[in-house]
């Protein structure tokens, strides 16, 4: 059958997918990627096929992978100093904005791709909803690689918000902003869904709910206990962790610490500076994950990095994780059992670094009021101290791969429509 998959043009929601559909390449199945042109030649190399479109006109000159959500978020990252209640005006309404658009430019020329291939299933890991996917007819299957808050439940915090679990306070507030800025939006859009072939959207809801299968991506033992349950056409994805090429640890006595701040998070120079300028006077050694601005991240002698690392092989050999708390690296530090310090910027990381702490799997600190001896201290107390919780965690998810959860369940929605038809 062919499964063409659908990422967000980022490479987190697309290494998911990647490691989902390296399990259908390997059992025979046809894997087509529709990719942005600034991702091109990077998913063929990786044995899959590949169909290109544009979320927007072409550039004057050549672009690397993803490189509109890269400057986006450099020319923005002053908006990530401020609480997240501001954030909703400042960044979260000019995102939402921006992948709206995106989908209307786009859409003719999905449209036209889905023709041509003829998928069996569409699989879709974005937040905001692309009509052409529903007007397509095609049983599709939307993936949630992103907080679970996002799928609301009154008796949860909002998304995008960062605030505990145990106390409500705020909460309502926080409801009432982010529809006073983005009803507007959303009204508006959906508008468009339906003008396209698409339904209606749900109320203040930037994507549809598949209804033939939906995958959301978050450990067991980090989820979040619902007031409503999803329904029958939701399955939890543990983890989805792809199989990549070995990674030799550097030399050297003291703990191994991976410092990841993300593709996006990464290109905020002034905080990667800062943050590795403190890690340089401590006794332990440090894997960098340097981002899209390289060669402008300054490593110390007790470090090594590269633009591009790769992240699922250098996990089950470090100690612990520093992590700006994007959902691919907290649910893989989970797989492998490794302990967290969250640094949140934006979008579903502070959910992410608030529910790591409420767990007991790692502390989140204040990303750009945190002092020396608060991260000092955190480095010390985590790497001292062992979670059975975690290690228990790690052991399970390893057990059971959610890479080939997801394809079992993909084949099997496929098959039962074949079979229906």
């Amino acid at each position: 059958m062919t499964v063409v998959f659908f990422p967000e043009g980022a490479f987190g929601p697309t290494n998911n997918c990647v490691g989902i559909g390296r399990v259908l390449l390997e059992r025979g199945e046809r894997v087509v990627f529709v990719v942005e042109e600034s991702f091109a030649g990077t998913l063929k190399a990786q044995g899959f096929e590949e169909a290109l479109m544009r979320l927007k006109p072409p550039p004057e000159v050549e672009e690397a992978p993803g490189q509109f959500w890269k400057d986006f978020v450099r020319d923005t990252a002053p908006e990530f100093r401020k609480p997240t209640i501001d954030q909703l005006e400042t960044f979260i309404l000019p995102v939402w904005q921006e992948l709206a658009d995106g989908a209307r430019y786009v859409d003719d020329r999905l449209a036209e791709i889905f023709g041509e291939l003829e998928p069996d299933v569409i699989v879709q890991d974005n937040v905001v909803g692309f009509p052409a996917v529903l007007a397509s007819g095609r049983p599709w299957v939307r993936i949630v690689s992103c907080n679970p808050l996002e799928l609301k439940d009154p008796e949860l915090p909002p998304p995008f918000s960062g605030y505990p679990t145990g106390d409500p306070a705020g909460w309502d507030g926080f409801r009432a902003r982010y529809r006073e800025l983005h009803e507007p939006l959303q009204r508006d859009f959906s508008a468009f869904c339906d003008e396209r072939g698409a339904p209606p959207l749900p109320e203040l809801e930037f994507i549809h709910k598949s209804r033939f299968l939906n995958l959301y991506l978050y450990p067991t033992e980090v989820d979040y206990r619902r007031s409503r349950a999803l329904g029958p056409q939701w399955q939890r994805l543990d983890s989805c962790v792809r199989n990549v090429d070995g990674f030799e640890a550097p030399p050297g006595d003291g703990a191994l610490i991976y410092v990841s701040l993300g593709s996006l998070g990464s290109a905020d120079v002034e905080l990667m500076n800062r943050l590795l300028g403190v890690l340089a006077e401590t006794p332990h050694r440090y894997v960098v994950s340097k981002g899209p601005q390289h060669e402008l991240i300054e490593l110390a002698p007790n470090m090594t990095g590269a633009e591009f690392l790769p992240q699922p092989a250098i996990l089950p050999q470090v100690d612990l994780v520093i992590t700006h708390g994007g959902n691919n690296t907290v649910t893989e530090s989970i797989h492998f059992g490794k302990p967290m310090i969250v640094l949140p910027l934006f979008w579903d990381q502070y959910d992410n670094a608030q529910r790591v702490a409420e767990c007991g799997f790692g502390v989140r600190l204040p990303t750009y009021e945190f002092d020396d001896a608060q991260l000092n201290e955190a480095i010390d107390r985590l790497l001292a101290t062992e979670s059975p919780r975690l290690r228990d965690a790690s052991t399970r998810l390893r057990a059971s791969p959610g890479t080939a959860k997801a394809a079992n369940l993909i084949q099997e929605l496929a098959r039962s429509i074949s079979a229906s038809c």
